[in-house]
């Protein structure tokens, strides 16, 4: 399984009925595997993931590094971790089975033994901000759940309007003023 590197891109906290969004973004520079033979790169893929406002929350207090006077569920895990002198190496979203994402920590024990522990994936995310690891995407995952790109159309087809009206603009002649 091909992972890419993912950023944070938003935080959406809903409320009520509205749901909570995290949105990760292929970091810059990491090419879809159908890229890897030279093509140009597409625009950078975005995977939202519904999640629970508490878990946005929670997600949020990592990536803007706010203390709380006690810790919270994901800084006791850490603290265990640190404790027990392991460490998290990454997260992983391994799976998304029609809105459903899966997502693994990738650990390290203090004997140098590495093993996966299935989480959430808000959890993980959560986990993760706190501990400053990277956040990796399946490269399956990110082509089924990405998000459709419409900057990129909006850019699109003002290109194709500008072609146009180049086109239109060359071959005017002094008669089309008349």
């Amino acid at each position: 399984m091909p992972f890419k590197d993912m950023d944070i891109k938003t935080i959406a906290m809903g409320a009520g009925p509205i749901p909570s969004f995290v949105v990760l973004e292929q970091r810059e520079g990491e090419k879809p595997s159908d890229e890897a033979d030279g093509a140009p790169a597409k625009k950078r893929r975005r995977v939202p993931i519904r999640i629970g406002s508490v878990e946005a929350a929670a997600i949020s207090m990592g990536v803007e590094k706010s203390r709380e006077r006690r810790p919270m569920t994901h800084d006791l895990l850490k603290s265990t971790l640190d404790a027990l002198g392991a460490e998290l190496l990454s997260v992983r979203i391994t799976k998304v089975s029609g809105t459903t994402f899966y997502a693994q920590l990738v650990l390290r024990a203090a004997d140098g033994a590495e093993t996966l522990v299935d989480a959430r994936p808000s959890d993980a995310i959560a986990l993760a901000v706190r501990c400053g690891v990277k956040i990796l995407a399946d490269e399956d995952v990110i082509r089924t759940a990405s998000m459709f790109d419409f900057k990129g159309v909006k850019e699109a087809e003002q290109a194709a309007e500008m072609a146009d009206f180049h086109e239109f603009v060359e071959h005017l002649s002094p008669e089309d003023f008349e």
